[in-house]
Protein backbone atom coordinates (compact mmCIF):
# COMPACT_ATOMS: atom_id res chain seq x y z
CA UNK A 1 0.00 0.00 0.00
CA UNK A 2 3.04 1.98 0.42
CA UNK A 3 4.37 1.81 -2.88
CA UNK A 4 1.06 2.56 -4.74
CA UNK A 5 -0.05 5.71 -2.25
CA UNK A 6 3.70 7.19 -2.81
CA UNK A 7 3.43 6.50 -6.43
CA UNK A 8 0.30 7.71 -6.75
CA UNK A 9 1.24 10.96 -5.06
CA UNK A 10 3.97 11.38 -6.76
CA UNK A 11 1.82 11.04 -10.23
CA UNK A 12 -0.36 13.65 -9.15
CA UNK A 13 2.37 16.35 -8.11
CA UNK A 14 4.02 15.75 -11.15
CA UNK A 15 0.96 16.51 -13.55
CA UNK A 16 0.12 19.42 -10.88
CA UNK A 17 3.97 20.65 -11.41
CA UNK A 18 3.97 20.24 -15.31
CA UNK A 19 0.12 21.12 -16.12
CA UNK A 20 -1.18 23.55 -13.07
CA UNK A 21 -4.95 22.96 -13.41
CA UNK A 22 -5.70 20.65 -15.97
CA UNK A 23 -8.76 21.34 -17.70
CA UNK A 24 -10.12 18.18 -15.91
CA UNK A 25 -9.99 19.71 -12.56
CA UNK A 26 -12.13 22.37 -13.29
CA UNK A 27 -14.91 20.38 -14.88
CA UNK A 28 -14.63 17.66 -11.96
CA UNK A 29 -14.89 21.24 -9.88
CA UNK A 30 -17.84 22.75 -11.70
CA UNK A 31 -19.53 18.97 -11.43
CA UNK A 32 -19.29 18.99 -7.85
CA UNK A 33 -20.16 22.74 -7.12
CA UNK A 34 -22.94 22.13 -9.39
CA UNK A 35 -24.31 20.07 -6.71
CA UNK A 36 -23.76 22.60 -3.98
CA UNK A 37 -27.07 23.50 -2.61
CA UNK A 38 -27.33 25.57 0.30
CA UNK A 39 -28.11 22.48 2.39
CA UNK A 40 -25.25 20.24 0.57
CA UNK A 41 -22.71 23.33 1.64
CA UNK A 42 -24.20 23.68 5.30
CA UNK A 43 -23.49 19.88 5.09
CA UNK A 44 -19.68 20.41 4.14
CA UNK A 45 -19.00 22.96 6.64
CA UNK A 46 -19.41 20.49 9.67
CA UNK A 47 -17.61 17.77 7.67
CA UNK A 48 -14.90 19.76 6.65
CA UNK A 49 -13.58 19.72 10.60
CA UNK A 50 -13.05 15.63 10.37
CA UNK A 51 -9.82 16.96 8.87
CA UNK A 52 -9.20 19.77 10.86
CA UNK A 53 -7.60 19.90 13.86
CA UNK A 54 -9.95 20.13 16.51
CA UNK A 55 -11.51 16.96 15.38
CA UNK A 56 -8.08 15.06 14.61
CA UNK A 57 -6.27 15.82 18.30
CA UNK A 58 -9.03 14.29 20.20
CA UNK A 59 -9.47 11.47 17.19
CA UNK A 60 -5.87 10.71 18.11
CA UNK A 61 -6.05 10.45 21.74
CA UNK A 62 -9.34 8.69 21.39
CA UNK A 63 -7.53 6.18 18.79
CA UNK A 64 -4.80 5.30 21.35
CA UNK A 65 -7.18 5.06 24.27
CA UNK A 66 -9.26 2.78 22.49
CA UNK A 67 -6.64 0.42 20.98
CA UNK A 68 -4.16 -1.07 22.60
CA UNK A 69 -1.86 -1.97 19.84
CA UNK A 70 -2.30 1.65 18.86
CA UNK A 71 -1.53 2.58 22.48
CA UNK A 72 1.47 0.22 22.40
CA UNK A 73 3.27 2.29 20.34
CA UNK A 74 1.70 5.50 20.81
CA UNK A 75 4.43 7.57 19.15
CA UNK A 76 4.31 6.36 15.88
CA UNK A 77 0.91 7.27 15.53
CA UNK A 78 2.12 11.00 17.38
CA UNK A 79 4.15 11.52 14.62
CA UNK A 80 2.06 10.95 12.22
CA UNK A 81 -0.32 13.34 13.08
CA UNK A 82 2.88 15.98 13.45
CA UNK A 83 4.54 14.51 10.03
CA UNK A 84 1.23 15.10 7.87
CA UNK A 85 0.71 18.75 8.47
CA UNK A 86 4.29 19.27 8.03
CA UNK A 87 4.90 17.40 4.61
CA UNK A 88 1.62 19.19 3.30
CA UNK A 89 2.95 22.46 3.80
CA UNK A 90 6.13 21.55 2.15
CA UNK A 91 4.69 20.45 -0.61
CA UNK A 92 2.41 23.52 -0.52
CA UNK A 93 5.87 25.84 -1.04
CA UNK A 94 7.55 23.12 -3.59
CA UNK A 95 4.71 22.91 -5.53
CA UNK A 96 3.54 26.53 -5.40
CA UNK A 97 0.14 26.22 -6.61
CA UNK A 98 -2.92 28.76 -5.81
CA UNK A 99 -5.73 27.70 -5.19
CA UNK A 100 -9.29 27.72 -7.48
CA UNK A 101 -10.47 30.99 -5.42
CA UNK A 102 -8.00 32.36 -3.42
CA UNK A 103 -3.53 33.15 -4.26
CA UNK A 104 -2.93 31.03 -1.35
CA UNK A 105 -1.31 27.70 -1.84
CA UNK A 106 -3.33 24.54 -2.45
CA UNK A 107 -1.63 21.65 -3.69
CA UNK A 108 -1.76 19.05 -1.50
CA UNK A 109 -4.75 19.97 0.69
CA UNK A 110 -4.46 19.73 4.20
CA UNK A 111 -7.55 18.74 5.03
CA UNK A 112 -7.23 16.05 2.88
CA UNK A 113 -3.85 15.32 4.12
CA UNK A 114 -4.47 15.04 7.67
CA UNK A 115 -8.00 13.32 7.32
CA UNK A 116 -6.50 10.61 5.41
CA UNK A 117 -3.53 10.05 7.92
CA UNK A 118 -6.02 10.10 10.68
CA UNK A 119 -8.61 7.41 8.91
CA UNK A 120 -5.87 5.81 6.99
CA UNK A 121 -4.23 5.16 10.85
CA UNK A 122 -7.68 4.04 12.17
CA UNK A 123 -8.27 1.73 8.78
CA UNK A 124 -4.82 -0.06 9.94
CA UNK A 125 -5.46 -0.26 13.93
CA UNK A 126 -9.34 -1.60 13.38
CA UNK A 127 -7.50 -4.96 12.00
CA UNK A 128 -7.80 -5.63 16.06
CA UNK A 129 -11.52 -5.59 15.83
CA UNK A 130 -13.78 -8.35 15.56
CA UNK A 131 -14.59 -8.54 11.80
CA UNK A 132 -18.04 -7.26 11.62
CA UNK A 133 -16.67 -3.99 13.82
CA UNK A 134 -13.39 -3.99 11.70
CA UNK A 135 -15.45 -4.29 8.10
CA UNK A 136 -17.61 -0.66 9.89
CA UNK A 137 -15.13 0.82 11.30
CA UNK A 138 -12.92 0.38 7.82
CA UNK A 139 -15.94 1.64 5.82
CA UNK A 140 -16.85 4.83 7.46
CA UNK A 141 -12.87 5.65 7.59
CA UNK A 142 -13.04 6.00 3.86
CA UNK A 143 -15.91 7.41 3.66
CA UNK A 144 -14.61 10.02 5.72
CA UNK A 145 -11.49 10.58 3.95
CA UNK A 146 -13.68 10.85 0.48
CA UNK A 147 -16.30 12.83 2.35
CA UNK A 148 -13.44 15.52 3.29
CA UNK A 149 -12.19 15.68 -0.59
CA UNK A 150 -15.59 16.62 -1.60
CA UNK A 151 -16.14 19.20 1.47
CA UNK A 152 -12.56 21.03 0.34
CA UNK A 153 -14.03 21.31 -3.49
CA UNK A 154 -17.26 22.08 -3.11
CA UNK A 155 -16.65 24.69 -0.56
CA UNK A 156 -14.52 26.42 -3.33
CA UNK A 157 -10.93 25.68 -1.06
CA UNK A 158 -9.11 23.47 -3.63
CA UNK A 159 -9.06 21.83 -6.79
CA UNK A 160 -9.96 18.48 -7.13
CA UNK A 161 -6.43 17.36 -7.58
CA UNK A 162 -5.47 19.43 -4.34
CA UNK A 163 -7.23 16.67 -2.53
CA UNK A 164 -6.39 13.62 -4.30
CA UNK A 165 -2.91 14.94 -3.73
CA UNK A 166 -2.96 15.10 -0.53
CA UNK A 167 -5.43 12.16 0.34
CA UNK A 168 -2.72 10.01 -1.78
CA UNK A 169 0.03 11.94 1.11
CA UNK A 170 -2.21 11.25 3.75
CA UNK A 171 -2.51 7.17 3.38
CA UNK A 172 1.36 7.04 2.07
CA UNK A 173 2.47 8.52 5.57
CA UNK A 174 -0.53 6.00 7.56
CA UNK A 175 0.93 3.43 5.40
CA UNK A 176 4.73 4.03 6.28
CA UNK A 177 3.36 4.35 9.78
CA UNK A 178 1.20 1.34 9.98
CA UNK A 179 4.80 -0.48 8.65
CA UNK A 180 6.45 1.06 11.39
CA UNK A 181 3.74 -0.20 14.32
CA UNK A 182 4.14 -3.65 13.47
CA UNK A 183 5.33 -5.88 16.10
CA UNK A 184 9.39 -7.12 15.09
CA UNK A 185 9.20 -10.79 14.33
CA UNK A 186 11.41 -12.90 17.22
CA UNK A 187 14.59 -13.88 15.39
CA UNK A 188 14.91 -16.73 13.78
CA UNK A 189 10.64 -16.87 12.69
Amino acid sequence: MLLLTAASFGAVALAVLLAGAHPADAAARDGLLALASPAMVALMRVVTYLGHAWFLVPATVALLWWFPEARARWWIWVALMLLAPAAETAFKVLVARPRPFDASLGFPSGHATAAAAYFGALIYVAGALRPSARALVRTLAGLAIVLVALSRVMLRAHWPSDVLGGIALGLALASAAALLARPARPAGA
